[in-house]
């Protein structure tokens, strides 16, 4: 008689490029799945094409720039979490923690958490109008206000 071994969890804190390139090479490594993975990614949609971002304005949709549509992750066993923010690892408890108070335990954490962009200590910054440009939610509230201004300024690039 064999024992089976339950999976080892890994948990996936970032569901970009990275996050996503991850959980796609582990299940084509993994096709007995050996791991059962959970992803908590902060944004509320699926991981997309960042480095393709600009071409939002140039007529791409959010679907167009998605990297493989939500029910991908429920086709591959992967537990997909959006809108799921991690404010605190506990290493010793092999737990994460998310903003409403979920712990979600692992044997193994991958951080694929990305960029913050940098904003210049400057007065101003902090006004109505002054965007990031780094997901799709900044690039939908760029596109809200150009509606209404005749005039921009970009600082950086």
């Amino acid at each position: 008689m064999t024992v089976s071994k339950s999976p080892r969890r890994v948990v996936v804190v970032g569901n970009g490029m990275v996050g996503f390139k991850f959980c796609e090479k582990l299940r084509t490594l993994d096709p007995d799945r050996h791991f059962q993975i959970t992803v908590l990614g902060e944004e509320p949609r699926p991981a997309y094409d960042r480095v393709h971002l600009s071409e939002y304005f140039s007529g791409k949709s959010a679907e167009d720039l998605s990297m493989a549509p939500q029910d991908w992750y429920a086709q591959q066993d992967i537990d997909l979490q959006l809108g799921t923010l991690v404010t605190q690892i506990d290493r010793q408890q092999r737990t994460v923690t998310t903003q409403l108070g979920q712990q979600v335990q692992y044997d193994y954490l991958v951080l694929a958490t990305g960029s913050a962009p940098f904003v210049p200590p400057i007065p101003g910054v902090e006004k109505d109008g002054v965007f990031v440009y780094r997901t799709l939610e900044d690039l939908e509230a760029i596109e809200a206000v150009g509606k209404k201004v005749s005039s921009a300024a970009v600082i950086g690039g």
